[in-house]
């Protein structure tokens, strides 16, 4: 297919005012210009294009802003309150671009020199002087307009400068609004069919288009076979440099299990470019058809190297997974497939992992490759990755839907913890929580998640609670 069009994240920002007050204090409007010009140069440290239409003045001023940020198709607009304003320089902006909105309420220093203030001797500048520190004033009413209006609407307040915590809120925002832009315009692939009997991994497709966006492609598991039948000799030597120059191969993965999944994985790489594919879910049970049934018993390590640079790939078709796994990738935190494997009483941990691809970008050291001569309760046998998660903060993350017909965000933060794993040729890593192994598990599982969750690098529930509010969903943090 034709290559898709790179679509940026773009951030619109506007500052307010009152054009009232420009003729009567000298120089407010040119000393508030100047504080959006400081907001702007630190948005666009964060990676995203900057829209910034500057001071609004007059409810004039704000329809033309509104039609601007919709022309311009910004994802996430910035309201920077520099001084007290009308509300009418505000809703006409925010209703028309019709994207969600940050209110900045940033003061230019943490307080006013009362004593430099005070000995001004002229009342004029004293309160030109005022309202360039008076951001809070207009911020309830403003809020009380986007309540009536039903606007959503999120907050950072603090400083202008020198205030580390307000400009990580910020950088959050944005990153945020970066994982929603990519999951809107991503392709999901789907091939194969659900593993027969697992009721909580079925998922309601439409529901995901419509929360997240993106488009799922259906692919067939014959078109992976046709393309394994194309791949060249020369391609299938290169594959298996990459898989010596990127895993631990065991000296009893035979040689010829090691081509059939190099041949696999180079298929697998065509079938990605062919579908643009940006995530994959995927189930085969294995059987009436060798040569499907070849193919995807040989497919952990190619499903590994696409898992590992940004295109996570979740097994027995767990499709609200694979969007967890995205999301955790586009946060940068990694993201791999994982479920319940036991729990540890005596150490207070939880084992966790899964059989299939894992995300090896973030292994604790170099993940072994090692041959299963039976893969558990699925057809077939072959190479399989061994691998724990880097050891330290992780992060939770699982796609759920509800009873109701919605999508929410289910997340725990823990720790990656070293200690005796199960070296059965699977995914496995031992994770400790704040609240313990037993209150965990009972507090994780009432909320109705599928078995799969999605474990990530760092702690970073606050990034994707902002996600969630910017979709419009529920995120739940259990600890």
């Amino acid at each position: 297919m034709k290559k898709q069009r790179e679509y940026h994240l773009r951030v619109g920002l506007f500052g307010i005012g009152l054009e009232a007050y420009w003729a009567q204090f000298e120089g407010l409007e040119e000393r508030l210009k100047g504080y959006v010009d400081v907001v702007a140069g630190r948005l666009g440290e964060y990676g995203a294009d900057i829209v910034n239409l500057g001071l609004i003045d007059t409810p004039e001023k704000a329809l033309e802003a509104g039609h601007r940020f919709r022309q311009e198709d910004v994802d996430l607009i910035f309201l920077y309150v520099t001084t007290y304003a009308l509300s009418s320089t505000v809703l006409p902006v925010v209703a028309r671009a019709k994207v969600p909105v940050i209110v900045l309420n940033l003061s230019p220093e943490a307080a006013i020199d009362y004593g430099t203030f005070n000995a001004l001797g002229d009342r004029t500048r004293m309160t030109g002087e005022w309202l360039a520190f008076c951001s809070a004033c207009p911020v309830p009413e403003i809020a009380n307009v986007f309540r009536r209006s039903r606007i959503p609407f999120y907050q950072v307040t603090g400083t202008l400068h020198d205030d580390p915590e307000a400009w990580q809120e910020v950088r959050e925002w944005i990153e945020a609004a970066s994982v929603a832009h990519t999951l809107y315009h991503n392709r999901l692939g789907v091939m194969g069919s659900y593993y027969g009997g697992m009721l909580d991994i079925y998922s309601d497709l439409t529901l995901q288009c419509a929360t997240f966006g993106g488009h799922i492609e259906i692919i067939e598991v014959d078109e992976l076979s046709a393309l394994r039948e194309t791949v060249t000799e020369s391609e299938t030597e290169a594959m298996l440099q990459t898989f010596a120059d990127t895993f631990d191969i065991q000296s009893d993965c035979s040689e010829h299990e090691l081509r059939r999944a190099a041949r696999t994985a180079a298929a697998l790489e065509k079938l990605v470019e062919i579908h643009q594919l940006g995530s994959m879910a995927y189930y085969h049970k294995g059987t009436g058809n060798l040569q499907n049934g070849d193919t995807m018993s040989s497919v952990i390590l190619g499903n590994s190297l696409l898992t590992a640079r940004g295109i996570p790939v979740a097994g027995e078709y767990e499709v609200k997974n694979a969007q967890a796994m995205k999301i955790m990738d586009s946060f940068g935190a990694g993201g791999s497939f994982t479920e319940y494997y036991a729990m540890d009483f005596r150490d207070d941990v939880v084992l966790m992992g899964h059989d299939g691809p894992g995300h090896i970008a973030i292994a604790e050291g170099k993940t072994k490759v090692k041959p299963l001569y039976v893969y558990h309760g699925k057809v077939g046998n072959g190479l399989s990755v061994e691998m724990s998660v880097a050891h330290g903060p992780v992060t939770l993350l699982s796609v759920v839907e509800t009873v109701e017909g919605k999508v929410i965000l289910l997340v725990a933060e823990g720790e990656s913890v070293p200690g005796p794993i199960l070296e059965i040729g699977n995914t496995n890593s031992r994770y400790r929580f704040a609240i313990g192994a037993k209150r965990f598990a009972e507090e994780w599982n009432s909320h109705g998640p599928a078995h799969h969750c999605a474990v990530g690098v760092g702690h970073i529930a606050s990034k994707i609670g902002k996600l969630g509010k910017l979709l419009g969903i529920g995120t739940i943090v259990v600890c």
